[in-house]
């Protein structure tokens, strides 16, 4: 099923007055609810992530002295206790609300629960996208206006 099929069922769907249906084809799954108002209508299709791959057995590396390896257990720790935001959805990417208004969220930034961290357009349908974590942002993962995949990690968190 390509975007074109899926844009024509969402017009059948809001023009015919059903509130919601849902249609399954092998491994892509859409629902469509439409709020009875003629021309509203809100789709969100699913693809499930593809199956991981096993990554190359690392060839042996040369053992470092201890002093070098102290840092980089620190930094290894520290990466460690940084949380993900991740895209709950496939879709274009913006780090702000529109061309002239500000970002969303810079590296250093504090961000709430609820907060709005960005927008993924899907299907002309901008959908804001709300951190379920407090903390600071450490790193901005993706390019604006960029397309991302369902489960692409975003931010990286520090929740301290």
């Amino acid at each position: 099923m390509d975007i074109k099929d899926i844009q024509n069922l969402i017009r059948f769907v809001a023009k015919s007055g059903a509130t919601e249906v849902e249609l399954e084809t092998g491994d892509i799954k859409i629902k469509i609810k439409t709020s009875g108002q003629e021309g509203e209508a809100q789709a969100t299709y699913m693809v499930p992530a593809p199956a991981p791959v096993a990554a190359p057995a690392p060839a042996a590396a040369p053992v470092a002295p201890a002093p070098a390896a102290a840092p980089a257990a620190e930094s290894a720790s520290d990466e460690s206790r940084l949380i993900t935001i991740k895209s709950p959805m496939i879709g274009t990417f913006y780090r702000r609300p529109g061309p002239d208004k500000p970002n969303f969220l810079s590296v250093g930034n504090s961000v709430k629960v609820g907060q709005v961290v960005c927008i993924i357009e899907a299907m002309k349908l901008f959908n804001e996208i709300e951190s379920e974590i407090s903390g600071t942002v450490v790193k901005m993962l993706v390019e604006d206006s960029t397309p991302v995949e369902y489960d692409q990690p975003l931010f990286l968190i520090d929740p301290a």
